[in-house]
């Protein structure tokens, strides 16, 4: 009787596993999003503060996020602006030649467009060494060549989430629209956004600036820029955000040294 008992649950053991193995990876972004804040263990904070990211900005679009795990990813990468070694994550969008390269290297391992051919939303969310990449879908209008007089192209720039060491960051991409409810709600907590701020090709700095106030996250780097002036920007997401500029390309943060008051960090050559 004990072993058909065992056999049993064996067999509903393993059902379980590969059904837990076929569902979505989970948002812990979307999760801490959704759920009241909690107290954490003075010990545990100690010990999260090792794991840091490091940002470098590369230049238009493109930073690269080194991860405490060794995973080196780009975004809206082309080749044009390259940092130290290559990638082992390239995210792209579909505006420019400047944000995606349809021939990208061969030793890239993980190449993730943030559109498809199908017509249909591209679907970005799988675990990747030591972090969780994600997509939220945006519409883009059209270009030369791209039947300029039609309508926008449905879904075709991705705002790509990276959640590693307890960060949630986000990068908007080519963004060209205003955002509503189900994209907030699909983008969930960011602690780390990155936002184009040119004014024109992609959005007005008005439009940028509100979305920039809602996702309320505690470091906004710019990109994007031209020759927008950051005072125009800052205008326009108000008093409340702070500016760190710096004369070097890249800075490490943990979830623990987060700054308490909203910052705009400007590294060299933004």
């Amino acid at each position: 009787m004990w072993r058909i008992v065992w056999a049993a649950l064996v067999l509903f053991g393993a059902h379980l596993s590969s059904a837990l193995a076929q569902q979505p990876q989970r948002s812990e972004c979307l999760a801490m999003a959704n759920a009241a804040p909690r107290v954490m263990p003075v010990a545990f904070r100690q010990a999260a503060a090792a794991a840091e990211v490091q940002i470098t900005y590369a230049g238009h679009s493109t930073y690269y996020i080194d991860t405490p795990g060794g995973l080196r990813i780009a975004t809206d990468y082309s080749g044009a602006y390259q940092f130290g070694r290559l990638p082992d994550v390239a995210t792209m969008n579909r505006a420019h030649s400047t944000h995606y390269t349809l021939f990208p290297d061969k030793r890239i391992p993980h190449v993730l467009h943030g559109w498809s051919e199908d017509g249909k939303p591209a679907i970005v969310s799988e675990r990747i060494g030591d972090t969780f990449v994600r997509n939220v879908t945006t519409d883009i209008r059209r270009y030369f060549g791209d039947d300029a007089g039609a309508d926008m192209i449905r879904d075709g720039n991705s705002i790509f989430i990276f959640e590693v060491a307890g960060l949630c960051i986000g990068h908007l991409g080519h963004l060209h629209h205003k955002l509503d409810d189900s994209h907030f709600a699909q983008i969930g907590r960011l602690d780390i956004v990155m936002v184009p701020i040119d004014g024109t090709y992609t959005m007005s700095l008005g439009g940028v600036a509100e979305i920039t106030k809602r996702l309320r996250a505690s470091v906004v780097l710019p990109m994007h820029r031209f020759a927008t002036p950051l005072d125009d920007f800052l205008r326009g997401i108000g008093q409340q955000f702070e500016i760190d500029r710096r004369s070097e390309r890249s800075f490490r943060m943990s979830r623990d040294a987060l700054p308490t008051t909203p910052t705009m960090i400007v590294l060299d050559g933004v």
